[in-house]
């Protein structure tokens, strides 16, 4: 027989603005429950969180606690003005922990408490709120973005802490590798409505495209076309994902090819592929260092770097990431040793400031200083179709940045900064406020983008889905270079932990693991059907690439919209019509490559 749930909501709702946020929920936590809360951004999840906390009031239903539960909420921003130091803000509140349990986790999470609160760093005040949290013996944990500012020590101890807590809790998290470690259900709030399933992240992704897919089958036989333009999103989700297994292929041949031309097997082969390999190069470290005081930073490090490499860097707070960015970037010199850059060099900087990110301003100022046009690396294109690009509603055109959520703001910086012509993209923790769907487009921009990407995160998974070279620091001045994502440096770290003298083989020395396996396919010969399919389906995807581009080049008329608007609107329907075709046609001919090749 199942627990007693510790904290119920029955037929919740919310307003918000002219309309429902959402409406007649039930949501029934149990007390050794562990669920993943899951949504799109500004589908309402933090939201979600604080009236689970009781912080602010609903507009409908009934909230029921089990006497006695104590219910703890880590906040995505706490708020720590007023506070002289970090222990002070531990200790606020009628609800406070002890002193002794705030410094036992401090210490455990390697944060000094005396530290004055206004002048912390972002992670210096994560840890505090999640010292503050953890002590307070909560039997409910609401955990909002717990792993953000957090370093990859910092990530793994929570991990473990939270995988022995006896109580229940909710998570919030972007992090992947965070959810599928921890969470044993899915609270999935979609569209006004929650749905749960008793299964971890892990089958999250499986189970939403069900859904997916069986509301689309209803739509079609209701004949509802109005409902299934509204899937666009979704529906352009699934094919991504779906899509991305053909990238994540050719990032595994982009790993093998770069292992080969790291390790000492390969150096006959670089050797000569040499003048291609210089005419590619566009940053060049030649036994670099650096040095702070008596601390080395960068010791005798040396890569090249060429075009459409994905260069990730790893490694604790304070092992020297930013350091190592800024040496590569040539904005900091090193001590000895040279980094040369290609004078072609044109880079842009996405970082975890959003300083341009005025509240007062309008989605439509930010993005095309207020135009209904703007150029996308030098190809002109309708700020609406654009915002479409970045899985925004187009007619958010005109709303201020202030009414946007944390993630919807993230999103939108990036999608204004990948506008910009460049060759050289610097990411600094990109991932921060971004929900799912927004982190599988990232990935596929940087899997297109046709410059070279240097990405620092502490997002596991992300960087084992992008990048094609880890650059793995620890603090003592060694840069590990592996080629593959976090998961390769990991191994290379234990196998060098342990001490293994026999000579590695090509998968132990850094190789990429092999691609995950491909879905079930049929055996055997294809159909006359299906072999027609394969052989004929790249022509017509190639017509209709054409036919986007012929689109596109209509849209692009500066005056179009004004002069005929209808028109506008009509072309930019059928624009959308042929794209959907373009993901069907590829996402049928990637089913057939998978059972040709199975």
């Amino acid at each position: 027989m199942a627990a007693a749930p510790i904290l119920s909501w029955e037929g919740l709702g919310l307003l918000q603005g002219n309309g429902w946020l959402f409406r007649d929920l039930d949501i029934h936590i149990g007390p050794r429950d562990r669920l993943a809360l899951i949504g799109r951004n500004g589908a309402g999840k933090t939201t979600l969180l604080k009236l689970l906390g009781g912080q602010i009031d609903a507009d409908k239903g009934t909230r029921s606690i089990q006497p006695g539960t104590r219910i703890v909420t880590l906040e995505q921003d706490p708020f720590f003005t007023g506070y002289d130091t970090l222990m002070d803000f531990a200790l606020s509140g009628k609800d406070a922990p002890a002193r002794h349990e705030v410094e036992s986790i401090a210490g455990q999470l390697g944060i000094d408490m005396s530290r004055k609160a206004d002048s912390a760093s972002g992670g210096e005040r994560r840890r505090a709120a999640l010292a503050r949290a953890l002590a307070s013996e909560p039997d409910l944990l609401l955990l909002d973005e717990p792993t953000n500012h957090l370093d990859l020590a910092a990530i793994d101890w929570l991990e473990d802490w939270l995988q022995r807590f006896k109580g229940a809790f909710v998570v919030i998290s972007h992090d992947r590798t965070f959810l599928e470690r921890l969470t044993r259900a899915t609270l999935w709030l979609d569209r006004g409505s929650l749905r749960r399933k008793d299964i971890g992240f892990g089958g999250y992704e499986a189970w939403m495209e069900q859904v997916y897919a069986e509301e689309a089958r209803a739509a079609d036989k209701l004949d509802a076309k109005l409902k299934i333009e509204a899937h666009w999103l979704e529906r352009g989700v699934t094919a991504r994902r779906k899509r991305n297994m053909g990238r994540l292929e050719k990032l595994y041949e982009m790993r093998a090819q770069r292992a080969a031309m790291l390790s000492p097997q390969g150096t006959a082969k670089l050797a000569i592929a040499s003048d291609d390999a210089k005419s590619k190069a566009v940053i060049v470290a030649d036994h670099v260092n650096k040095s702070f005081g008596d601390r080395p930073i960068v010791k005798d490090f040396t890569l090249r770097i060429t075009r459409k490499d994905r260069i990730g860097v790893v490694g604790s707070n304070g092992a020297g990431k930013t350091t190592l960015l800024k040496l590569l970037t040539g904005e900091l010199a090193p001590d000895s040793g040279t980094v040369t850059l290609a004078k072609t060099l044109q880079g842009v900087m996405i970082d975890q400031q959003r300083s341009l990110m005025a509240p007062e301003k309008r989605v439509r100022d930010v993005l095309a200083d207020g135009s209904d046009w703007i150029d996308v690396r030098g190809v002109r294109k309708h700020i609406q179709g654009y915002l479409k690009d970045f899985l925004f509603d187009p007619g958010l055109v005109e709303a201020r940045v202030g009414t946007l959520s944390g993630g919807e703001r993230s999103r939108l910086l990036l999608a204004r900064e990948f506008a910009r012509k460049s060759n050289l993209l610097v990411l600094d923790e990109p991932t921060n406020d971004l929900d799912l769907e927004t982190l599988d487009l990232l990935q596929e921009v940087i899997a297109d983008y046709d410059g070279t990407v240097l990405i620092v995160s502490h997002d596991r998974d992300f960087l084992d889905r992008t990048v094609t070279i880890t650059l793995g620091m620890d603090g003592s001045g060694r840069v590990d270079i592996v080629a593959g994502g976090y998961a390769d440096w990991e191994k290379m770290r234990k196998s060098r932990g342990a001490g293994a003298a026999k000579a590695a083989s090509p998968r132990e020395a850094g190789a990429p693991p092999p691609p995950p396996p491909p879905p079930p396919a049929k055996k055997g010969k294809l159909s006359y059907k299906d072999q027609r399919d394969y052989e004929l389906l790249p022509t017509r995807i190639e017509e209709l690439e054409a036919a986007i581009a012929r689109g596109e080049a209509q849209l692009a008329d500066p005056d179009l919209y004004a002069r005929d608007p209808k028109k506008f609107d009509a072309l930019m329907a059928a624009l959308e019509k042929v794209r959907g075709e373009k993901e069907a046609a590829e996402e049928r001919w990637l089913e057939l490559a998978e059972m040709v090749e199975g």
